[in-house]
């Protein structure tokens, strides 16, 4: 088992993905250490052998909240335990298999390298991939370039990613926003407006079928209707910004700024 780190951990947040949970842990826990799982009020009983997996790992550590609350409301729960244990960023990953564990160490190479920055993956499809999502996803990519002036974010929407847990929190805590499936797309929209700099690694992503233990949450109209008004507020957000942005501009400034 790797060493644990006393500034990067992982941070896996999970809402009834049935047992592809066990893997995608055990897989995570192989890579790196501390990993950290929060169970957002799942009702398919992983919650219980979860913590029975971290009773016998003391690199693994699980909390379960009473009810769903969203996967931005579980991953800040974790920011703020990990902030107040002297942690300064985290990976986050999604719990259905999805996501790569083997470039963990990468991810989080590159974020030790460059702490100032947030790493995200730019995800590689395969045949696996539904074509109705993956042309979605074009259009919030579009989306989240245009508000963030071009700042180089390669995909708005892939959660593997490594944040400056002091840059989110400090976001979140300012706004009632970023609590559900709008997380991924906001957090890096308003990490860029702080000036956190994105570095960009490709990643692939696995859209898994039934037979495969393959679990999605994903509702193409609620959470549709949910990005087009996140889009909508970040428009008119990044709208009252463009004077003191043009204004930074002709000084010769960068456009955000730490």
């Amino acid at each position: 088992m790797p060493e644990s780190s006393r500034t990067h951990l992982v941070l896996i947040p999970s809402y009834n993905t049935g047992p592809k949970v066990f893997e995608t842990v055990r897989e995570a826990r192989a890579q790196w250490n501390p990993v950290w799982v929060v169970v957002d009020g799942s009702t398919d009983g992983t919650a219980e052998e979860l913590q029975q997996m971290a009773q016998a790992d003391a690199g693994l550590r699980v909390w379960v909240l009473p009810q769903n609350q969203g996967k931005g409301a579980a991953v800040m729960q974790g920011l703020r335990t990990a902030a107040a244990e002297g942690f300064t960023h985290a990976l986050t990953m999604d719990s259905d298999g999805q996501h790569p564990s083997a470039l963990i160490p990468a991810f989080m190479a590159a974020s030790i390298q460059r702490p100032e920055t947030m790493v995200l993956g730019r995800p590689v499809f395969d045949a696996s991939a539904p074509l109705l999502r993956v042309r979605g996803r074009r259009v919030s990519n579009g989306w989240t370039q245009l508000e963030t002036l071009f700042a180089g974010i390669g995909d708005s929407l892939y959660g593997f990613r490594v944040y400056p847990i002091e840059d989110l929190l400090a976001i979140m805590d300012r706004q009632p926003w970023m609590r559900r499936f709008d997380f991924d797309t906001e957090a890096v929209v308003r990490l860029a407006w702080r000036g956190v700099k994105p570095v960009n690694i490709d990643a692939p992503v696995k859209y898994l079928s039934a037979d495969e233990g393959g679990v999605s949450h994903f509702r193409y109209g609620r959470d549709n209707v949910l990005l087009t008004w996140m889009h909508t507020r970040l428009m008119i957000e990044f709208a009252l910004r463009l004077p003191s942005l043009a204004w930074r501009r002709l000084r010769g400034a960068p456009p955000f700024q730490r």
